[in-house]
This record gives C-alpha cells, structure tokens and sequence, in this order.
C-alpha cells in the first residue's frame, strides 16, 4: 500500500456515485415522539373498546376495516403444539426452540440503523452492531458469542448461503457476520434454531443457526418506495420494483442510506442493490440473485465508564481520533428447489467479492488497520426423500475461501512497517450430512441427523514465514432428537446435539508480537476444531386457543472456547459450561390486539479451568426480559397498527485490575420502543421512537484489566417513514 493511501482499493468502486455525507437535514422530531407516546398511551382504552365490540370471526373483522395495502405477511410467529409432529424440511419441525421472524414482524419492528433490530422480540437473542459503521452484527444466544466476536458461535445462511467469514482481519474475529447488505425490504421470512441440532448448518453452528430467506418478486411483493429520517441525521430511502415478465419474477430491491450518527465523530454512508429472478417449470423453481453493496464509515471508538462517570461527554470521540473503514460485497446466488412439495433435489451454488477495512484508533495518533481482501466459492445440493412417515435428506457442501488478510499499524492515518499479522489465506472446507425423521406413533416423532465436515487449509504467513502451513483435519458432529405430543395441547420435546467451529488463522500459524514482514519465528499448532455438546428439553402448551406458553433449558459443554482480546488477537480459554432456561409466551387478544413476553436466564456461564490469575465466568447477559404488545384498529378510511416492546438485560460480568480477578457487572440495559403505522389506500405513515434511558447502560460495551469501554447510545432517537405501494 503506497504512503498516505488509507482507503479502499481504487478498483473497488461503488455503483453508484461517492459523495461526502451531506449534512444533518432534520432537527430532533420531538413533535413525533410526544404522538408516538400519547398513541402508545390510549393503547389499553381503545384495546377494552375495542374487545367490547369486536366482531366474533374473522370474516366479519375484515369487513369492518377498509381495504389497505400492507407490507408484510400473515404468517404466524409463534408456535403450536403439534408443528414437531410433521414430517418436513420446515425448521420448525426439529426438536428444538425454533422462532420464526415474518414479514409483518419486520414491517412493524422499529430496525432503524441496524439491520440486527428484526432479532429484538425473538426470546434470549441480543443482536446488535457495535454502532462502529458497517462492523458486523453481534448475535449472542445460550450464553455464545463473548464479547468482540461480531456474530460467531451462530451459523447464519441467507438463501442457503453461509454468511459467517472465517479468520476475517478486518474486526479480528473469527466467523463474523455481516448482514449490513441486506434490507428489511429483501427479507421474505427468518427462523431462529436454538442449538446446534440440524445437520443443515456446518461451520459455527453451535449456539444454533439462522436461516433466511429473501422475497421473490411478482405476485408475492409489491412494489413500493420510502423515505425515512430519524434523529441524529439518519436519511434513507428505498426502492422495491417487483415485476412478472412472462414466466420470471423480478424483484429489485435498492437501499441508500446517510447516518451521521449519535456520537460527533461518527457516519456511515451505505449503498445496496439486489435484483432476484425466480421461475417455476416442470423441474423446479429457480431463483438467481445478484447483489451489490457499498458502505465507507466513521466511527467514534469505545469510551471508559470511569471518565463517563466523571462527566465526560458521551458523544466523544476516542482518543480524539476517530476510526474509520470502508466495504465493498458483490454476490451471485444462484437456487434451486423442487416444484411441488418437499421431495426432491435442493440445490445452492454462490460465488462472492469480499473487501473490507477498519482502523480502530489506539491512540491519539495511531490506528491499528486491519484489512480482507476475498474471493468465496460454493455449493450445497442434498436430497430429501419421504417415506409416509419418514423423510431423509442427505447432501454435501463445499466451500472455498481465498484471499488476502492483514492487521497493520498506522502512525498519523500513514501505514508503518509493522504488522500484527499478514497471512494469504487458501481455505476449502467440504462436508457431508445426513437428516432424517420418523413419526414412530401418531404422537411420538424421532429425529437424527450427523455431519462430517472436512478443513483443508493453506496459509501462507507473510509476518513470520516459519509459521507458514497446510492444515488437514476433520470433525463429526452427529444429532439426536425426540417430540411428543402428550396431550393435545401439550407437546414435550428433547435432543442431545453436537455442533462445531473450525480453527482461526491464528490458532493454527501465530503471527507473535507487532513487527515487520519476514520475522523469524512462528508457532505452528495442529488444533482440533471447537466441538459442542447440547442437552436441550423443553415443551410447548396451549391453554386455550389464544394463548401460547413454552420453554427450554440447555447444559452446553464447549470445547476449546476461543475469545478476541482487545488488541485483536484470539485466546484458548479451554473448556466452557453453559446452562439456561427460557421461558415464553404469547396471548392473541381477539383479532385486532395480541401481547408476547419471554424471559431467558443463564445459570451457568464459566470457563471449567480457567488460566492462572483470570476470572473463571464468561461476559453473557445472565438476565433477559422481553415484553410488547401490538394493536390494530380501524381509523377513518384507513387502519392504525400500534407496537410497543420493552427489552432488558442485565447481570453481564466482566474482570478487571492485574491480574484480571476483580469482578465487576456492567451496568443495567433497558430499552423500550413504540411505533405506530397508519396504512390508508396505497400509503402507510410510520412514526416510531426508542428510548434508552439508563445512564450508562449500553449492549456495546467490553472489559478490560483497566475498566469497562463502552459505546454510548442516546436516550431517545425519533424517527419517521413514509411508504407508498404501486
């Protein structure tokens, strides 16, 4: 990289033109929250109201409301006693928690900045980005995914394609996910799989794994376009063009965004285009998607509580000296599934651009830059053969990684000599599995499945040469399950799972202390693949019709914990224990209002022998409330949709002095949105707000031997959306 040059690589350029962030253009929409409250506070007047004269079936509800236009589906969210008993690829049928995210679900969710907000109802998920431009998003679940890790210890697949990028330099995490392409147009449905107990899902399924699915276009879409403004200079604006050209469905879906942000030093700048063709012939149902996304950011850093304590403000810039980066993605996707029902060939082949850049200030002149520059090629075909009362899929994915990864230091925004790490990465992993399901009685459905996935590495280390190595190893991860359904509105379920995380660059070849290139010396280590074992039991009950109630409890044993260190390097912290329950449930009031509330507890968080002078529990939130309510509701010749949520977490621990044995508990977390949306002919009109109001509580937030760091986040943010169909 020649002197001076900081940013991306010039042949990376974006689609659209690179203009400077203009500047704020909206004042704080305060007239906006104060309606968004009074409408969240006559929520339980009108609701009574309502019951009082609310039709008796749904047809006569309908024809009471006028005919609107809304974005989103009908699907159902929660779950009934009897899913687990089909025989289907439907996720929801494993033995397992498994939550499912809709359209309507993400249409009525306030996202926002962050594409991680649509995970903000499901039971014990925090999923967020660390608000330092297009990072990555954290996706912490059964006590997985410690702090810095960016999403790893979750298998996420978008159309079948695995999302998590492993040994990435830019964040230094291994298995990071970046969903920041991604609109909340796009998506056509998530499911949320507690555990690692599909044989579907291969490298980082071990907290469990997430499947999306994005819209076709045609019939199933409709077109529309928005513009959004929210607090602290979010501007954004969308396009959704769904067309039906003979026997192809089009769907063109592009997403501009301008964020300055809550903190001075802090904006992102974001393009995204996808264009998705779908048919349907005798064979199968094709779909091809093409994507392309820009993104070049500022970021503020992480400040100490201490100083925030002592009045420092929180929009401060770190350091005084803000980070910055940039991102560049280019996507081609291509699927396959069979016409008509579930037997048949199922089949994924994708070929991706990565490049991404981050430099994180490490001081009032110094930054460290890290930077990925990849090439990834796969597939995944299996096929799923049913019997009456059983079904088996069995298939094979492969997937090559290819490219450039290194961590450099920067003296005054100028590259230096010394790197932390510099290695070529040639990463091929293939693997084989297996699923399958038998409905042995009327209520009774067991399920099995197994794994075998294969690494073979080349890494080639640029900072010590000695370190340079091949890697050769395998690892089986087989699955067993059960569901019974014990009375008919009580069904009980459990399985024993094994899931896994392939090895970081840095276990295998060590890169050692900040240098130059061509070093002597080097660690080479021959690690075997992380490994999980999952006991999960749980149930699901419907007291009445309306209501929904269920829960788990888990006991993990994770082998070869690895965690990212503040300076970016990874570390073994042998053997973790994990055990917790989960608790849910969800009440349909009528037709027109309906309530949910989940809590999630971690009893047990712990390294099993943790290093000398280190503290022995892992940095998980040990307490997480979620609660909401939605209500709709007719008004003038249109329809009001109201939501509210409360979120909290709470005892997270983290170490600090020297040695790191000091105890401490990062502070209280709670959150609470509103949202109301009126829908009237091809319009819809959203006004939304959040509040955060503990003082120095945040989801973003890290310890270390001199204290916790911290990302603060404003108390309230307003925002408006304006959306029309055609």
């Amino acid at each position: 990289m020649a002197a001076g040059q900081i940013i991306y690589n010039p042949m990376k350029n974006s689609f659209l033109a690179n203009s400077p962030s203009p500047q704020p253009l909206f004042r704080p929409l305060l007239a906006f929250a104060a309606l968004t409250a009074t409408m969240g506070t006559a929520l339980t007047a009108h609701a009574q109201s309502a019951g009082a004269t609310a039709p008796s079936t749904t047809t006569a509800s309908a024809s009471t409301l006028p005919s609107v236009r809304v974005l989103g589906d009908s699907d159902s969210d929660s779950r009934q006693v009897g899913d687990r008993s089909e025989i289907t690829l439907n996720p929801q049928a494993l033995p397992t928690t498994v939550q499912h995210i809709g359209q309507e679900d993400i249409a009525n969710t306030n996202v926002g900045r962050d594409v991680s907000n649509i995970f903000r109802r499901v039971p014990g998920v925090l999923a967020n980005n660390i608000d330092q431009g297009d990072t990555g998003n954290g996706f912490r679940m059964r006590g997985f995914a410690t702090q810095g890790t960016h999403g790893a210890d979750t298998a996420v697949y978008v159309d079948g394609v695995p999302q998590n990028i492993p040994s990435i330099q830019s964040i230094a995490s291994h298995g990071a996910v970046f969903l920041e392409w991604l609109p909340p147009e796009l998506i056509g449905g998530i499911d949320v799989i507690k555990g690692p107990v599909s044989a579907l899902y291969g490298d980082q399924n071990r907290a469990g794994a997430v499947d999306i699915r994005t819209r076709d276009g045609g019939d199933a879409t409709p077109s529309s376009v928005s513009v959004s403004a929210e607090r602290y200079g979010l501007r954004r604006t969308a396009l959704v063009l769904s067309n039906k050209l003979s026997q192809v469905d089009s769907l063109l879906v592009a997403d501009l965004s301008r964020n300055d942000g809550y903190r001075y030093a802090s904006n992102t700048d974001r393009e995204s285009l996808s264009w998705k063709l779908s048919t349907q012939q005798d064979s199968g149902k094709y779909s091809l998607r093409l994507t392309r996304y820009v993104s070049d950011f500022q970021a503020a850093g992480y400040l100490a509580l201490s100083d925030l304590q002592k009045g420092l403000d929180p929009r401060s810039t770190q350091f005084n000296n803000p980070g910055f980066g940039a991102a560049r993605r280019t996507s081609v996707v291509v699927n396959r599934a069979p016409t008509a029902g579930e037997e048949g060939w199922y089949a994924t082949a994708y070929g991706e651009s990565l490049y991404r850049q981050r430099a994180v200030a490490t001081s009032a002149t110094r930054h460290l830059l890290g930077e990925d520059d990849r090439d990834m090629y796969g597939a995944r075909v299996y096929h799923n053969t049913v019997f009456g009362d059983a079904s088996l899929a069995v298939g094979t994915e492969l997937r090559k990684d290819s490219g450039s990864a290194f961590r450099r230091i920067y003296v005054n925004r100028l590259p230096s000599a010394n790197y932390a790490n510099d290695v070529d990465l040639d990463l091929v992993t293939y693997g084989f599995f297996a699923q399958g399901q038998w409905r042995a009685t009327r209520d009774l459905k067991l399920s099995a499945g197994a794994r075998y996935d294969r690494f073979d590495y080349d890494i080639a280390n640029l900072k010590l040469p000695a370190a340079s190595t091949g890697y050769r190893k395998g690892v089986l991860t087989p699955k067993l399950g059960a569901s019974w359904t014990v009375l008919p509105r009580l069904e009980l379920f459990a399985n024993v799972a094994e899931g896994m995380r392939s090895p970081a660059t840095e276990q295998i070849s060590s890169s050692g202390a900040t240098g130059p290139l061509g070093a002597s010396g080097g660690v080479i280590s021959q690690v075997k693949p992380s490994k999980v074992r999952s006991y999960d039991m749980g149930f699901t009950a419907n007291p009445t019709t309306d209501v929904m109630v269920s829960g788990s409890a888990y006991d993990i044993l994770n082998s070869d914990e690895i965690v990212s260190q503040a300076d970016g390097s990874f570390r073994s912290v042998g053997d973790t224990t994990r055990k917790g329950v989960e608790l849910e449930t969800r009440w349909q009031l009528g037709t027109a209002s309906s309530v949910y509330a989940s809590v999630g507890r971690i009893l047990e968080a712990k390294v099993n022998n943790p290093a000398a002078n280190t503290g022995a529990k892992l940095s998980v939130p040990g307490v997480q409330f979620k609660a909401g309510a939605q209500h709709k509701f007719g008004l003038g010749a249109g329809q009001m949709t109201l939501n509210a949520d409360a979120y909290l977490i709470d005892d997270i621990p983290y170490y600090v002095g020297t040695p790191t044995t000091q105890e401490r508990t990062m502070p209280l977390y709670t959150r609470y949105d509103v949202r109301s949306t009126y829908d009237y002919g091809p319009a819809q009109f959203s006004l939304y707000a959040t509040f955060q109001p503990q003082r120095y509580g945040s989801e973003i937030a890290y310890g270390t031997a001199a204290g916790l760091l911290v990302s603060p986040v404003p108390k309230t943010t307003v925002g408006a959306t304006l959306r029309y169909f055609f």
